[in-house]
């Protein structure tokens, strides 16, 4: 085992992943409101989600009723670890299916529960819920999950947050900010985690923070700044041809290394952004299997 756990991964060549759904059957997935009581900061009338793309590869935008969605494993299968998945889509649209429910899916098949994270944008039309929103449903999912957790034969122990692109910045800001509430492990694929100029993604830093946010707010969502030794561990995923600056993901991993977090970093030279796990062809396509392996080693798996 490497002291730091980074894994520089530029791997040239290697066989596609088997990532494909096992074929029995899976309980049927079923979707929960987040606030029953009422969304915190609600519009008096909510508007309606907007949804477009196509079967398999849809977005929502204009998300108001915040909810998870629950893929539980066969009970046969079952390990007893459970995933919370924020999909990405720049604090704007949620791309619910590709970095949400397929990898739910995938989990599920895996023995994990998979729990898809429909969260609000900070900024919907005509109406601001504020740049806390995001993790304040971050928070509530991981309090319904554990609050389930005998129902759904998971152990409140066990119950990490997994997060792409702008997905990857709302489970890293879980990951550092909810210190009572905190992940016992964070998932990033190409994530972001700054918000200062220069390395964050322009639009969600405008999504998220607003046009001209101050220097204390800019810092407190730098996931990287706000690392500490109670952080959770962390495996990591970027390309080197990702618009999203690899510095996201190296800031993040320097910061866990520089507080003795456990982490893995890979880093591979094609891919480019938001793929989630449809690029199988690629050396990138093997992440889902070493993200079981990084799972099994650290006995996220163990039932």
């Amino acid at each position: 085992m490497i002291p730091s756990l980074l894994y520089i991964a530029l791997l040239l060549g290697c066989q596609s992943p088997q990532v494909a759904l096992a074929e029995e059957s899976l309980p049927e997935p079923q979707e929960i409101v987040l606030w029953p009581d009422g969304v915190p900061g609600a519009a008096a009338i909510v508007p309606k989600e907007v949804v477009s793309g196509g079967a398999g590869d849809l977005h929502l935008a204009e998300v108001h009723v915040p909810s998870v969605t629950v893929y539980l494993p066969a009970r046969d299968k079952a390990n007893g670890c459970a995933v919370i998945i924020c999909p990405g889509g720049g604090y704007g649209i949620l791309a619910i299916d590709k970095e949400g429910h397929d990898i739910a899916r995938w989990f599920a098949s895996h023995g994990v529960a998979g729990i898809v994270l429909k969260y609000r944008m900070p900024r919907p039309t005509g109406h601001v819920f504020g740049h806390e929103a995001p993790l304040d449903d971050c928070r509530a999912s991981l309090a319904l999950v554990r609050s389930r957790a005998t129902a759904w034969g998971i152990d409140p122990k066990r119950v990490g947050v997994m997060g792409f692109s702008a997905g990857g910045h709302l489970a890293s800001s879980a990951s550092v900010l909810l210190t009572k509430q905190a992940p016992a492990f964070t998932v990033l694929v190409y994530p972001v985690i700054s918000m200062k100029s220069g390395i964050t993604h322009g639009g969600s830093r405008r999504n998220l923070l607003g046009p001209d946010p101050s220097e204390d707010l800019v810092a407190r969502f730098s996931s990287e700044l706000q690392i500490s030794p109670r952080t959770p561990p962390a495996f990591l995923v970027h390309t080197q041809d990702d618009p999203i600056a690899l510095a996201n993901s190296r800031l993040y991993a320097l910061g866990l290394e520089k507080a003795k977090v456990p982490f893995e970093l890979h880093v591979f030279s094609k891919g480019g952004h938001g793929y989630g796990m449809r690029r199988p062809e690629l050396p990138v396509g093997q992440w889902p299997n070493l993200l079981l392996a990084w799972m099994g080693e650290s006995g996220w798996l163990d039932k």
